[in-house]
Formats: structure tokens, sequence, C-alpha cells
């Protein structure tokens, strides 16, 4: 008797269970990602409401949607942001303001929607309403990022490649600053519940110059700055002197926790805290580490000021509450009565201010080099270089 076995016939399902799951999954995310598309509109209009309400009127050109399947990449072309007035005194004393920039990238990722990250391209303009672009700020990349969305940012970032601010209005744009690397940065620092929020920020600038203003801002200088301020209600657009009275209503701070500026061999630090009186006043006090001095009085241009005599104007901002026909009075006296004494004051005018600077500190070291350490304090808006008055600032409000 012959026994015949039949070979077992395999199943096959399983062979398509694999695929069949990878399709239910694709087709299931296809329908996630395009329901989080429709729901951008919404989310978009609801955000351009409540920043408009803050004072902040956002618009775009052009707006369209991609990144499947796993980003949502919305761009805005032609867009612009409006700083619109809240209130009638802020009408009467404030200009609204309109930025323009030609396109505007946000990117989020499907998987991490609290982060947000942004490319722009420029130029974007500057203009008060109803007038033509005043200013021009320009790049070569330009990126953000915010996160904790969609409430208020927990953190805030801006980058800028070789940023350019030209004031506009000539026959050709009039260089205001420039900078070979600019970063700034913002986060809110826990605290107790309740209490006021403290917003830290963070300044970089590398390679920087600012034009018309000094010439020692001219020359290319690179600063780090990173203060703690407190005191800030909201971030809605108003009025500066306004701004500031409820920051000293509020008993409001700005700590520098870190400062340091280099401009060729000058390297200057500083920290401390500044706030401001009932009247508008800053009151405070920095405590300043300088190596160098003597590579900047130079710059100050002092001995050029003396020997081509002293003007009011400059006097006051040198040293307030002297009169000018009184040191050019003295200066001449001199070579009245030393023939040339005049003339060599005013050549060594530059050793005598850094000589007198340096007896105002005290011996430091800084980064490695002989430096001088010395308090810079505001009293009620006059600033003090030790026991000498060296400006007075005007009132904020």
């Amino acid at each position: 008797m012959t026994d015949h076995t039949f070979p077992t016939r395999r199943r096959l399902w399983p062979l398509f269970l694999m695929p069949a799951l990878l399709l239910v999954a694709a087709i299931a995310w296809s329908g996630f990602w395009f329901f989080s598309v429709a729901q951008v509109d919404r989310i978009v209009d609801s955000w351009r409401a409540r920043e408009a309400a803050a004072g902040r009127a956002y618009d775009c050109g052009d707006r369209s949607i991609a990144g499947f399947p796993f980003r949502l990449e919305v761009r805005c072309t032609d867009a612009s942001v409006a700083l619109t007035s809240q209130t009638a005194e802020q009408v009467a004393s404030q200009t609204p303001v309109t930025a323009k920039l030609a396109e505007i990238l946000v990117v989020s990722q499907i998987y991490q929607p609290s982060l947000l990250i942004a490319e722009f391209k420029g130029p974007a303009t500057f203009a008060d309403r109803g007038q033509p672009p005043s200013m021009q700020l320009n790049w070569a990349t330009a990126r953000s990022s915010a996160a904790g969305l969609p409430g208020p940012p927990q953190r805030v970032s801006l980058v800028f490649e070789a940023p350019a601010l030209d004031r506009l209005g000539g026959a050709a744009p009039v260089p205001m600053a420039r900078a070979r690397h600019v970063e700034m940065h913002a986060r809110q620092l826990e605290g107790p519940a309740g209490a006021a929020p403290r917003i830290e920020t963070d300044f970089q600038f590398e390679g920087a110059s600012v034009q018309d203003v000094h010439p020692l801002l001219a020359e290319l200088f690179d600063s780090h700055l990173r203060v703690v301020l407190s005191g800030l209600k909201d971030f809605r657009p108003k009025p500066w002197p306004q701004r500031f009275r409820e920051l000293q209503a509020a008993g409001g701070r700005i700590e520098i926790t870190q400062a340091r500026i280099q401009q060729g061999e000058m390297i200057a630090t500083a920290i401390g805290a500044l706030g401001l009186t009932p009247a508008g006043n800053v009151d405070g006090e920095l405590q300043m580490v300088v190596a160098g001095l003597d590579k900047v009085i130079p710059k100050l241009g002092i001995d050029k000021v003396l020997e081509e005599g002293v003007s009011q104007s400059t006097l006051d901002r040198l040293v307030p509450g002297v009169r000018a026909n009184d040191v050019n009075n003295v200066l001449g006296a001199l070579d009245r009565a030393i023939p040339g004494l005049g003339r060599v004051v005013r050549q060594n005018a530059n050793v005598g201010v850094a000589a007198g600077i340096n007896a105002l500190g005290q011996e430091a070291t800084l980064e490695g080099r002989p430096a001088r350490a010395f308090p810079l304090r505001f009293v009620d808006g006059a600033v003090m270089l030790g026991p000498i008055k060296v400006a007075q600032m005007k009132p904020l409000f």
C-alpha cells in the first residue's frame, strides 16, 4: 500500500498584510496632512485678528501652502506689517509705520507644531503712513524661530547675515548701518506664579558700523549685550514716552548682565542695572572695565576741537555747564603768559583726558590685558564718570 503526501498550501494573506498596513497608514497620514492644511487658514486668520487687536496688522499679497508629507510650508509674497495706533492719544503722538518685504516662508514640522522657523527675502522697506519709504533694510540671509506657540512664544530668535540699513529719499540710498552678522534672541524667564514677566534678551553684532552718529561708531566693532527687562505690561506698539512711563510705574528695571564691545585694541565690559525716576530720568550704575582706553581718546577728536576753538554746542556735549568762551579765554591767556603754552595744551589734550580718566579708576585686568575699572553712574539723568559730570540726559517722558 502506497502513502501519498500532499504539499501544505501556503497562506498568501500575510504577504499582503504589510503593504496593506503601509497603504492605510499613508492614506491616514495624507488625510491628516490635508486636514492640517485646511486648518492653516483658520489658524492664520485667528492669529492675524489677535495681532491686529494688539496693534500689528499683517497682510499677505499671495499665500500658498506646501511641504507634504512631513512639513507645512506657508509662503507669503508681498508681505507687509503695519503698526497701528490703539487710542486717540496715540494717534496724536505717533505716526503708524508700515514695513514691506518681498517674501516670508514659514515652516512647521507636523510632529513639532509648537516650533516655527521662518526665512525672509529682502529688501524690507519702512515708511510712515501715506509717505514714500524712508528706510530700506537688505541682507544676504535672514531667518527666525519661535517656540512655544500657539500661545505667547517662550523663545524667539532672529539672525541676519550681512544686513545693510540705508536711508532713502535722495538720488541714491545713504548708508546708515552695516554688519557682517547680527543675532537677536529673547526668552521669558520663569518666576513666581502671578509675577510680572521678565524678558531676557541677547544681542550680538559682528563687524558692525553706524554712520552719521559719531566717527568712533563708523569704525568696525564687535559687541555682545545681554539684558533682563522687567516691568513690561504688554507688547503692543505705543509711543516710547508712554512705554517708559508704564515701565517706571511698574518698577521696571534693565539689568545688564553682560556687555562687551571691542574695537581694534580697545575692549570694554560693563554690568549693572538702570531704572527710571518719577520724572522720567535714567537712574542707576554700571561697573565698567576698559582696556586700551588710550587708543579711543584720540578718536574722539578732542585735540582737533581745541585747535580749531571750542564751540558751545561741542562743549555742552563734552562738559555740560562750562562756557566755551571761558575755555578759549584760558587757552588765549596761556599763550599770552608763555607763548606757545596754549598750543602745547591743545596738542596734548588727548593725553590729559586719558590721564584724567585713568586717575578716576582702579587698576584691573581684562582678558589678560592691563585695564582700568570705574563706575559710570546715572543720577537723575546726570551721567557721572567718578565725581565728574560728563553729560545730562533728557527725560524719557
